[in-house]
């Protein structure tokens, strides 16, 4: 056993129990820190496939701002405690049923696919050639989501305001 393969392990167990804890816990502010870990650990597995700029855009944008975003409207807007969810047994048998099928189906799909057995240099350059597309085949769409982050910023702004002079 490699560190690679031990740091794939940790990463991807990262991923998956933030994932699960997140689907199973009942406090929205605990969801919200599941979910960071969840972004941590892709964003480690980002590093491992030499895709910094993914793992650094994984970690600023997801980890970052997604997960404080989503924890201060949480805390910004929770009134009180939530009440107790109802105990399903029949859903929770159902939801570990459908999650261990799932994983023996991708665990059958990657064992039986024939990968490539020679190196590739994935990391070369990589940031660059990102840079290189998005600012010569992609300059509409990346500057109309620009736009469109704009706009929904003022959206918010305007109504909050609204809501402001209500009170």
């Amino acid at each position: 056993m490699t560190g690679q393969y031990l740091a794939f392990f940790i990463f991807a167990l990262m991923a998956i129990t933030g994932g699960v804890f997140m689907i199973n816990l009942s406090r929205v502010i605990h969801m919200v820190l599941s979910i960071g870990l969840s972004f941590f650990g892709v964003a480690g597995l980002f590093i491992m496939l030499q895709a910094e700029f993914l793992a650094f855009v994984q970690v600023l944008i997801y980890a970052g701002a997604i997960t404080i975003m989503m924890a201060m409207g949480t805390m910004m807007t929770q009134g009180g405690d939530e009440g107790e969810k109802p105990k399903r047994r029949l859903h929770n048998v159902l939801s570990f049923l459908s999650a261990v099928l799932v994983g023996a189906f991708l665990l059958y799909g990657i064992y039986t696919t024939s990968w490539p057995t020679e190196p590739t240099d994935l990391g070369a350059n990589n940031i660059k050639e990102i840079g290189v597309t998005l600012f010569s085949n992609f300059v509409i769409p990346f500057e109309l989501a620009s736009i469109l982050l704009l706009v929904a910023l003022v959206g918010a702004i305007v109504l909050a305001k609204r809501d402001g002079e209500k009170d």
